[in-house]
């Protein structure tokens, strides 16, 4: 059986690294290497363009910190979650949930959904 919580707390360690030469196993650990993401904002393949999309949260956001919310559940090959990023210690500014495909123990799709998102 797969550990779910294992694979959410995966993806939380990679987006939450800001350096890329720490961040590569941590990509490794948590997806396939052609894992494909994509949220209403940006989309990504492969861990070189996961990585681009967690650097330019870190670039945009600094000092930010992504935590689990709820979840994960799942079942099958199915898993979601929700999540919040935010400065560290602070309440959220932005939330999120994402459904994701697993194979072999890591993600393989991860598609995103902003809950909660700053005024413009």
């Amino acid at each position: 059986m797969t550990d779910i919580k294992a694979i959410a707390e995966a993806y939380i360690s990679a987006w939450n690294e800001t350096d890329a030469a720490r961040r590569s196993p941590l990509l490794e650990a948590a997806f396939t290497s052609d894992v494909r993401y994509a949220d209403p904002v940006m989309q990504g393949e492969g861990h070189a363009g996961v990585g681009a999309l967690i650097d330019g949260v870190h670039q945009q956001f600094p000092g930010f910190r992504f935590a689990l919310k709820n979840g994960p559940d799942g079942f099958d090959n199915h898993i979601r979650f929700s999540w919040t990023l935010g400065p560290a210690g602070s309440e959220s500014v932005i939330e999120g949930t994402d459904f994701c495909v697993i194979e072999d123990g890591r993600l393989k799709n991860v598609t995103g959904f902003l809950d909660k998102v700053p005024a413009q």
